[in-house]
């Protein structure tokens, strides 16, 4: 199940890459602020992510 489960997150976290980029070149985010966005936004899903799967685990 854990296998299954790191495939679905890297998707997960793969394509969240790519709409924070879309979102970076629609709102004109300057590109010395675009790292700090990916890692806040790469940090929060992660952080669902893993909150997700204790549940999953626990229930």
């Amino acid at each position: 199940m854990i296998s299954v489960y790191i495939i679905f997150a890297v998707f997960i976290l793969f394509y969240i890459n790519k709409l924070t980029n879309s979102l970076c070149i629609q709102k004109d985010i300057p590109e010395d602020k675009q790292p700090k966005v990916f890692q806040t936004i790469n940090i929060l899903v992660t952080i669902l992510l893993i909150s997700s799967y204790v549940e999953i685990l626990y229930t």
